[in-house]
């Protein structure tokens, strides 16, 4: 299988870091959306990332559903997710909140580094939505009395906020502040893990 897209994209990093979690190999091609978009499109016609192609040569586009295919993959006893029920549907929406960050962080990078003078309508918008889900996911990560979201071992939930709280701090550190301590911890804690060691790029935004 071959995985397209850059390390520092969140989206891109949680399905790797998924994918060394199962021990699932993979050949990486770290195509940017921008530079390489031509490539990309070969592949997906949204010119979007992550695209993970298929030993079949199918491609698959965005994360959820390439974790979802994952999941069924490795199976029920080794997936990083309950199968169904309420334990299903809570580490769902833990994350749907943290790619609804990494939605909206991304926007507000694009304002900054692409439009030469910002919409402050738009950089208000995604900041309070910004904010908003830090407070939120906050709120949830402080009340976990367990090592991760949904107990002793790691899930999707646990890849997916570590992954999107790393670009959030590296592309708006005023935002992501001593606010959120329970946050911090639990991202420190996820980076401190081998895989995420060994999968990861610093933040190269793209240049106007």
């Amino acid at each position: 299988m071959i995985l397209i897209g850059q390390y520092d994209s969140p989206f891109v990093r949680r399905v790797a870091i998924a994918m060394r979690l199962y021990g699932i190999a993979f050949e990486h091609r770290p195509w940017s959306t921008f530079g390489d978009a031509d490539k990309i499109a070969a592949y997906n016609p949204l010119r979007r990332v992550p695209t993970l192609v298929l030993d079949s040569g199918e491609a698959l586009i965005e994360s959820a559903m390439i974790l979802d295919y994952l999941d069924d993959r490795v199976g029920a006893d080794k997936a990083m997710i309950a199968r169904s029920g309420e334990a299903r549907w809570r580490h769902l929406r833990i994350c749907a909140l943290s790619m609804g960050l990494g939605d909206k962080g991304v926007s507000l990078l694009y304002e900054r580094v692409l439009r030469k003078e910002q919409l402050d309508l738009w950089v208000q918008r995604c900041s309070a939505q910004i904010t908003g889900v830090l407070e939120v996911l906050e709120k949830k990560c402080a009340a976990v009395k367990t090592p991760y979201w949904a107990g002793e071992t790691i899930g999707h939930a646990d890849i997916a906020a570590a992954c999107v709280l790393r670009f959030t701090g590296e592309a708006h550190p005023a935002l992501f502040d001593a606010r959120y301590p329970a946050l911090k911890a639990h991202s420190a804690r996820c980076e401190a893990l081998a895989p995420f060691q060994q999968i990861v790029q610093a933040l190269e935004p793209p240049k106007g």
